[in-house]
């Protein structure tokens, strides 16, 4: 079993993955990049950072390797935990690759420096885009030259008498005609005109001021921001176990709720939930210092 071919497939699909009792994969999502110098151009991808303070077991890890392997969740937990000794044993002494995903060191402090590895994108929705590169555009003003008119000869043509009186009777009939209708839109504005001013008048008749107007009335209507991030407490089997502890929670003070039920049929309770993933890291710390160490995060979009 290549732990490391696991933790990649669910780097595509969540922003956590956490390797019990040895650190959680956290991954950000962003925005395409331009470099100027270099003239490349970069899709949208996911910054993978490493964090050593997650790793209390949430079992997504777990699940998945019971799954995948068609083997039960103790035996996943147990594979985990011989993968994980060898490689503290060996990040003592030597940087430790994780697969695609990066390299681990320990610096002169003995704390753990991830680099992650930027060739992999792990966002799904920028599959199969790679960084490309554009050679630089050079600009150029192009000189117009000015258009020289030819003077041509014309040839005098004689204009046959007939033609020369159709020409005359056609310029009287189009003046008539335009006369014609100068005349009738000159009445048709002076008909508007006649009927705009008897409106007016009754409108200024009918005009009328309110001594007490009410008051106006202003709403400030906020929209309420949505809680992503869950500090999980435990998934029941049974429903009125998990409202049990939605009660018990409550009374020693946690702003507690029922997140729903998962993907196996467990029902998931929160401690808290917010809507700043670094609020409620440090609340997870807190909680996993003081109340129980089994709390997890989970991150639901």
């Amino acid at each position: 079993m290549i732990l490391t071919n696991y933790i990649s497939d669910l780097l595509y699909r969540y922003e956590c993955v956490i390797v019990p009792e040895f650190g959680g994969f956290v991954t950000n999502k962003i925005g395409a990049k331009i470099n100027e110098a270099t003239h490349t151009f970069s899709p949208p991808s996911k910054q993978i950072t490493f964090n050593s303070h997650l790793n209390v077991n949430d079992g997504l890890l777990a699940n998945y390797i019971a799954s995948s392997e068609n083997i039960s969740f103790k035996e996943a937990c147990n594979a985990i935990a011989l993968c994980v000794h060898k490689w503290q044993n060996e990040l003592q002494s030597n940087p430790l690759k994780i697969g695609s995903i990066g390299v681990l060191s320990l610096n002169e402090n003995g704390q753990i420096i991830f680099e992650p590895n930027h060739k992999v994108n792990y966002l799904s929705a920028s599959f199969g885009l790679s960084t490309i590169e554009s050679s630089s555009v050079k600009r150029y003003k192009e000189v117009v030259k000015p258009i020289v008119p030819v003077a041509k000869s014309e040839d005098k043509k004689v204009v046959p008498s007939f033609i020369k009186y159709a020409a005359a009777a056609a310029i009287f009939i189009t003046v008539s005609l335009v006369g014609n209708n100068i005349y009738q839109k000159d009445q048709q504005k002076e008909i508007l005109a006649n009927q705009e001013n008897a409106l007016e008048k009754k409108i200024q008749e009918a005009t009328f001021v309110i001594s007490n107007p009410l008051p106006t009335i202003e709403l400030n209507v906020a929209k309420a921001a949505t809680k992503n991030f869950h500090v999980v407490a435990g998934a029941f089997q049974f429903p009125e176990n998990a409202r049990k502890k939605v009660k018990q929670l409550k009374q020693q003070g946690y702003n507690a709720s029922i997140l729903g039920v998962n993907k196996w049929g467990l029902t998931e309770v929160a401690f808290n939930s917010f809507t700043d993933k670094n609020d409620a890291i440090n609340n997870l710390y807190k909680i996993q210092g003081s109340i129980s160490k089994e709390a997890w995060l989970l991150i639901k979009k």
